[in-house]
């Protein structure tokens, strides 16, 4: 098992609001396999809402924070896909 305080692949979003956030961390976890930890950097003070809430329209597993400005998560092995231009949306059948 995994030590979540240990990350396997981490995505920088400092200085950037949770829509480029999102947008950044969808795009680093594209080839990532299930059961991967990601720690994700943030400062948008969105961050600790909007991270819970992408995981749970996802179905990524939601870890919680690491630091002030480190949160984990743990990608799943069937999350639900979504828009490439807007990954706070289901994408469409």
């Amino acid at each position: 098992m995994t030590d979540h305080q240990t990350p396997q692949l981490t995505v920088d979003g400092r200085g950037l609001l949770c829509v480029t956030l999102l947008l950044r961390l969808r795009a680093a976890i594209t080839d990532a396999p299930a059961g991967t930890i990601v720690h994700v950097h943030a400062t948008d003070p969105a961050a600790p809402l909007d991270l819970p809430a992408w995981c749970h329209l996802t179905g990524h597993h939601y870890l919680g924070p690491i630091s002030a400005e480190t949160y984990a998560l743990r990608l799943t092995a069937t999350p639900t896909p979504t828009r490439p231009d807007a990954p706070w949306h289901r994408q469409a059948d």
